[in-house]
């Protein structure tokens, strides 16, 4: 290799790097300019100042959504002390669930009994651990879901409203259970109240 080769490999390798050295950080002309420049805010920042930014952005979800673990919405609050009329309404509220696969039905039933079983029984009659025919720390026994006159007809609707906020001495299972879990859950007891009734009727 010659001297006038090793002098343009040279300067070709400096040129190289004096334009690697400068980096560039205006792209040039912009045609999305929302999209080339990122206007990233934290979620609790202060947002008052955005809309002088001629930002539209006020933390809130679009109008008519839900998130993905709303999804199934139930539209009756909790009755204030006293008042009943949501858990009277309730009865109108149909199941958004028509029926269980046979893996729902293993599913809803795995939840029931981890979470409805230690009171109202593996077998659904009100005798789960925490009663155990009177010899358990709870005096009173759980409704008995399969033979109770009252319990036994509950709609839907109202049994998805006291699993959701609780009624008399059963609490709230709205954070243990998802809506649709609740659902399944319900949609299991019913099966199992239909098949109760069933054994019971009559032959003719």
């Amino acid at each position: 290799m010659n001297k006038l080769s090793i002098i343009a490999v040279v300067a070709t390798t400096i040129a190289v790097m004096a334009g690697c050295s400068d980096v560039k950080r205006n792209p040039g002309t912009v045609y999305m300019p929302d999209m080339a420049y990122s206007r990233a805010y934290e979620t609790y920042a202060d947002h008052s100042n955005l809309a002088e930014k001629g930002i539209n952005y006020n933390n809130m979800p679009v109008a008519g959504t839900i998130s993905r673990e709303e999804e199934m919405p139930f539209h009756l609050t909790k009755d204030a002390i006293g008042d009943s009329a949501h858990y009277v309404a309730a009865k109108l509220v149909k199941s958004p669930i028509d029926s269980l696969t046979p893996k729902d039905e293993t599913e809803a039933e795995r939840l029931y009994l981890i979470n409805c079983g230690i009171c109202h029984g593996a077998k659904l009659d009100g005798n789960g651990p925490l009663f155990n025919e009177g010899k358990g720390p709870y005096p009173a026994a759980p409704k008995n879901l399969v033979g109770d006159a009252v319990v036994s007809v509950m709609p839907e609707g109202q049994m998805f409203y006291s699993v959701t906020y609780g009624k008399n001495m059963m609490g709230s299972y709205a954070s243990q259970l998802s809506r649709k879990q609740r659902w399944m859950v319900i949609k299991y007891i019913k099966h199992k109240q239909a098949a109760a009734k069933a054994t019971a009727a009559p032959t003719k």
